[in-house]
């Protein structure tokens, strides 16, 4: 089951944001408990308390903690969730991409970004639990999620898989050999020595490929018009 969170000082806005949301899980047939919040600090407790959620949609701008100190707070607890948010304050869009947000979502906007930003969680929730990447070695078997993967480079006749947490692993195979196992349309060539996961990429601008935690790859020209094609149709959205 799939635990989400609905953050918003305004009590309609949460209550139409959950309807939204239960009417999206069900189309997607996602079976998932939606807690809702009118003041984030409810939230911050019940997370220090031990409550674990999936995915966390949450305003901004809202009295006692905001939603950017609140994200701040909930990844030293849960440092793997989803967080979209869902708000009228453009101007807070850089900051958020530098806090590692999935998605950010104007409100006047959320009928047609938000259905994508949802489907888009839940499928990376599936990789998360569902698909590994495994490597055998000589004294052990290491499975790496999917979802923890962020790009993989060629490092002479290595491949060195770069993780959410900043390690490292290094497989004695080509990067083409990689990519073949990997067999999933959420890994895509940037360069011929770079292998990107769709989810992690914040956007594609003058050739560079932006990614979270301030991680950033050229993209040859060649293959620009790929990843933008690649990563409108993973998003939903036009880039």
């Amino acid at each position: 089951m799939i635990n989400i969170a609905i953050c918003d000082d305004n009590e309609k806005a949460v209550e139409v944001l959950k309807s939204k949301v239960t009417m999206l899980l069900k189309e997607y047939n996602a079976y998932a408990d939606v807690m809702t919040y009118t003041q984030s600090r409810m939230l911050q407790y019940d997370i220090q308390e031990g409550k674990a959620f999936d995915i966390i949609l949450s305003d901004i701008e809202m009295p006692y903690i905001d939603g950017m100190d609140l994200v701040a707070y909930i990844k030293r607890y849960l440092p793997e969730v989803i967080i979209i948010f869902v708000t009228s304050h453009l101007k807070y869009a850089i900051d958020a991409f530098e806090l590692s947000i999935f998605r950010y979502i104007p409100k006047n906007s959320i009928d047609v970004r938000l259905p994508h930003a949802l489907k888009d969680a839940i499928h990376m929730l599936n990789l998360q639990t569902d698909e590994y990447y495994i490597i055998r070695m000589p004294t052990r078997v290491v499975k790496i999620p999917y979802q923890k993967i962020m790009y993989i480079q060629r490092e002479g006749k290595n491949s060195v898989i770069t993780l959410t947490d900043h390690s490292v692993v290094k497989v004695r195979k080509s990067l083409s050999q990689v990519f073949r196992e990997l067999n999933s349309e959420d890994f895509i060539y940037v360069d011929r020595g770079d292998i990107v996961n769709l989810a992690h990429i914040l956007g594609v601008t003058d050739g560079i490929v932006e990614l979270k935690n301030g991680i950033r790859l050229s993209t040859s020209h060649a293959k620009l018009r790929q990843v933008k094609t690649k990563l409108n149709d993973f998003w939903g959205d036009q880039i």
